[in-house]
């Protein structure tokens, strides 16, 4: 079974959020999604200072099998990416909640993280894929 960090926040379109405690948030995609994916071959970043909506696309990740397009868990500005990905998109399958980070945001409202999903509850999404 796929890790699930009890730190973090998940939403149901397989992205984790990681407060990092000044405002910003680091997001990912779950273990679960990259093994879904299989062998990634490149991360679409999204450029720094965008804004986004919750559910707005903001990248692509591309597999041996499939492209999948990311999608913003929570709504914010872009304050960083994870140019290394560039290089290394591998980086998504060896290590997802660490080194594999996609991008980091400015929250518009860090109320917004109690709608993202708990450990327990995306355990329950992820079991249902």
């Amino acid at each position: 079974m796929s890790s699930i960090p009890a730190n973090l926040r998940y939403a149901e379109s397989h992205e984790w959020v990681l407060d990092n405690g000044d405002g910003s948030v680091t997001i990912g995609i779950t273990d679960h999604a990259q093994e879904a994916l299989g062998d990634v071959v490149f991360v679409e970043l999204p450029e720094v200072g965008t804004t986004l909506a919750v559910g707005d696309e903001f990248g692509v990740i591309e597999s041996v099998k499939a492209a999948s397009d990311l999608y913003a868990p929570i709504a914010g500005e872009i304050i960083a990416v994870n140019e290394a990905l560039e290089d290394a998109p591998e980086t998504v399958n060896e290590a997802p909640y660490a080194d594999g980070w996609i991008m980091k945001v400015r929250l518009d409202d860090a109320a917004a993280l109690d709608a993202l999903m708990d450990a327990d509850a995306y355990q329950a999404v992820a079991a249902e894929d």
